[in-house]
């Protein structure tokens, strides 16, 4: 059975729930150019939260995420290339769904929401070693400063995420992915965490959580 068979469960249950979900005020008057997108945005916030603001670290935060990087990661989701195990049935599921335009629309709502506040409950001197990890990196491991693509603040930019105020888990976990097959996309990134060790992983996530 071909994997785009094996979707079809998602896809029928997030096609039922896009038809007949009931939008409040709130969701109507967005103007995100289309039904479809205003209804999505509901559907997304039962993971990412309202304005995309996650509070769970198994979800990533999407406020104020450049809209080019949101509309790249949902078109890869759409055309199945982008595959982490936790989340590839409803993402694609809910991908299928939505065509150029509301993807681009969704895209756009979302970079124009107010990021979450950086917090971090993480020791001193880990953040420390984050934060020079992010704004130098690692010459002698070949490990560019994050902040080349990420923005001196990690705001983001075009292509780039925003990685301010990420859940440092889900960071981690990304982290992780870049070495295998899962994300095809981020050939830059499998280049940086190639030798990037666990606990570089952990710090610069905590840090970037921090901000």
């Amino acid at each position: 059975m071909s994997r785009r068979m094996n979707r079809g469960p998602a896809v029928l249950a997030l096609a039922a729930a896009l038809a007949t979900w009931v939008g409040s005020a709130r969701a109507q008057d967005l103007d995100v150019g289309s039904e479809t997108a205003r209804r999505a945005i509901h559907v997304c916030a039962s993971c990412h939260g309202d304005g995309g603001r996650s509070k769970s670290p198994a979800y990533p935060s999407l406020a104020g995420q450049p809209a080019a990087y949101t509309a790249r990661q949902l078109m890869d989701f759409r055309a199945q290339q982008r595959a982490e195990a936790d989340s590839k049935a409803y993402m694609w599921g809910v991908s299928a769904l939505l065509d150029d335009g509301s993807i681009q629309a969704l895209a756009a709502y979302y970079e124009k929401q107010t990021p979450p506040a950086g917090r971090s409950k993480a020791p001193a001197a880990l953040l420390r070693t984050g934060q020079k990890l992010f704004q130098e990196g690692s010459a002698s491991q070949g490990i560019r400063a994050c902040a080349a693509c990420h923005g001196d603040h990690a705001e983001g930019a075009a292509g780039f995420p925003r990685l301010a105020g990420q859940h440092a888990d889900y960071l981690v976990s990304q982290l992780k992915i870049f070495s295998t097959r899962l994300r095809p996309h981020g050939v830059l990134m499998k280049a940086e965490t190639a030798s990037m060790t666990p606990a570089q992983m952990k710090a610069v996530a905590a840090y970037l959580q921090s901000l």
